[in-house]
C-alpha cells in the first residue's frame, strides 16, 4: 500500500502542497492519520472487491443448482 501522492492528497483534501509540507513538517501526528486514513481506505476498497467476487462465484453455484434441481 503506497502512500498517496502530494496531488492526490492537495485534490482531496482542498489544500495546497506547501500546507501538506507544513503538516508534514509540524503536525506529525495530522499527517500520520490521514495517510493511515488512506491506507484504511485501500484496504476496504480491496475487501469489497473480494466480496463481490465472492458474490459471483456464489451466484454462480445457486444457478448451477437450481439447473441440477
Amino acid at each position: 500500500m503506497s502512500i498517496p501522492s502530494f496531488r492526490k492528497l492537495e485534490k482531496d483534501l482542498e489544500v495546497n502542497k506547501t500546507t501538506l509540507h507544513n503538516w508534514k513538517k509540524n503536525r506529525p501526528k495530522l499527517y500520520e492519520f490521514i495517510i493511515d486514513s488512506y491506507r484504511d481506505k485501500e484496504i476496504l476498497k480491496n475487501h469489497l472487491n473480494f466480496m463481490i467476487e465472492q458474490k459471483k462465484y456464489i451466484e454462480e453455484e445457486i444457478d448451477l443448482t437450481k439447473k441440477v434441481l
